[in-house]
């Protein structure tokens, strides 16, 4: 998998796996709340890898399904770090800066979980280490990679805070790196049959820039590019046709064509989650699909 350091930053997330499918009651933390999780979150990251104490803890006290976290261009983190290049005393040592809800307990835009992303069973709340010391950042971002795969446990009581806080009772609490969410979030997709969706997803993640297909029988054709996944929309003739069923099988092939527009929809609404747009393309029957995707 390709890796990511944005501005070489650490970003990260504490993963908070929940109970029984229980939705927190809290969207985002009180200021209190806030500063008090972020303390024990700098806390533990400390312990692991002592020169994060070095830096600026930008910590957002809200929580977000892992593919809010994991869309082109990191935008929950680069608002952490537009936060923190505007925060007073970046002359003045290591800052911890938490942002949370307001004084009447609204939570700001940017920290606004997805709604229709609610009530999955892992809920992710977003930090990032960063100084001017590019050096003490890039050493701390290894370390991190190399270390919270298998060793980040959040402390029982960072875990507890965050339990009590937002309302849901949490079975594990955990730090990973953005790479190591995305990790465990291919992991998801192979034990759910989405296994060929994920390069599409990853190199818009990791290398928007670049051309990413997915063309492989039955699945859905799917060209991701310039910033957009393009998917190919048969009709029934269109669909026998570009996968060489018979004339005459498309009749008996009815139910599994239906099938195939519930992959269709399935595909582009998991897309859609990690903030790709897509596009539909209408190819019918004779027409080269390949090269009307293309276009």
């Amino acid at each position: 998998m390709s890796k990511t350091n944005p501005g070489m930053n650490a970003l990260g997330v504490l993963a908070l796996e929940l109970a029984d499918g229980e939705s927190p009651r809290h969207a985002a933390l009180t200021a209190e709340q806030s500063g008090e999780l972020a303390e024990r979150v700098g806390r533990d990251l400390a312990k692991l890898v002592p020169q994060a104490s070095e830096l600026d803890l930008v910590f957002a006290a809200a929580h977000f399904d892992p593919a809010e976290v994991l869309r082109p261009g990191w935008p929950i983190h680069r608002r952490l770090e537009e936060l923190q290049m505007r925060a007073p005393g970046r002359s003045e040592g290591p800052r911890l800066l938490a942002f949370g809800a307001d004084a009447s307990g609204d939570v700001p835009l940017p920290f606004q979980a997805d709604p229709s992303l609610e009530g999955g069973g892992l809920r992710v709340v977003p930090f990032l280490l960063t100084g001017s010391d590019t050096a003490t950042t890039a050493a701390v971002s290894d370390a991190l990679e190399t270390l919270l795969l298998a060793e980040g446990m959040a402390h029982a009581d960072t875990a507890l805070l965050a339990q009590k806080a937002f309302g849901a009772r949490v079975e594990h609490a955990r730090y990973f790196t953005v790479n190591d969410l995305a990790a465990m979030m291919s992991m998801q997709y192979d034990n759910q049959g989405l296994a060929a969706l994920w390069p599409l997803i990853e190199t818009a993640i990791m290398e928007a820039g670049t051309d990413e297909w997915l063309d492989a029988a039955p699945e859905p054709l799917l060209r991701y590019t310039h910033g957009e996944a393009r998917m190919a929309l048969f009709d029934p003739a269109g669909w026998c046709a570009h996968y060489s069923h018979g004339k005459n099988d498309c009749e008996r092939l009815k139910g599994i064509y239906e099938q195939y527009l519930m992959r269709q929809r399935q595909m582009a609404a998991v897309l859609e989650a990690h903030g790709v747009p897509v596009l539909f393309v209408h190819c019918e029957a004779g027409q080269d699909a390949r090269a009307l995707l293309e276009r």
